[in-house]
C-alpha cells in the first residue's frame, strides 16, 4: 500500500517563497511519475509539475518560478515555489502514478496574500 505524506505550505506574501515536500512509502520505483497538482476554490484540479524517470514538465503558469525535484533514495518529491502570486493560492496535492494506479496526498494549503 502506497501512502503519500505532504509537508510545507502555509501563508506567504506575494513575491515570497514556499517549499513543499512529499514522502512516499510503499513500493515505489524511480520510473513512477511523481508530481504536484493544485486546486483553487471553484476550479478543477490542475497539474503544476511532474517528474518521471528524469523528465520534468511544468504548467505554463509556473514555469520559471517553481522547481520540482526528487530524491529517489528517500522516495520524496519537492516543490520549491518562488515569486509566488495570489493566483497560486490553492490546495496543493502530491501525486504518484505507477501506471496502474494513482495515489494522492492529503493536500496542503498554500495561500499567497497580495
Amino acid at each position: 500500500q502506497v501512502q503519500l505524506v505532504e509537508s510545507g505550505g502555509g501563508l506567504v506574501q506575494a513575491g515570497g517563497s514556499l517549499g513543499l515536500s512529499c514522502a512516499a512509502s510503499g513500493s515505489i520505483f524511480n520510473f513512477n511519475a511523481m508530481g504536484w497538482y493544485r486546486q483553487a476554490p471553484g476550479k478543477e484540479r490542475e497539474l503544476v509539475a511532474v517528474t518521471s524517470d528524469g523528465r520534468i514538465n511544468y504548467a505554463a503558469s509556473v514555469k520559471g518560478r517553481f522547481t520540482i525535484s526528487r530524491d529517489n533514495l528517500k522516495n520524496t518529491v519537492y516543490l520549491q515555489m518562488n515569486s509566488l502570486k495570489p493566483e497560486d493560492t490553492a490546495v496543493y496535492y502530491c501525486n504518484l502514478n505507477t501506471g496502474l494506479r494513482t495515489y494522492w496526498g492529503q493536500g496542503t494549503q498554500v495561500t499567497v496574500s497580495s
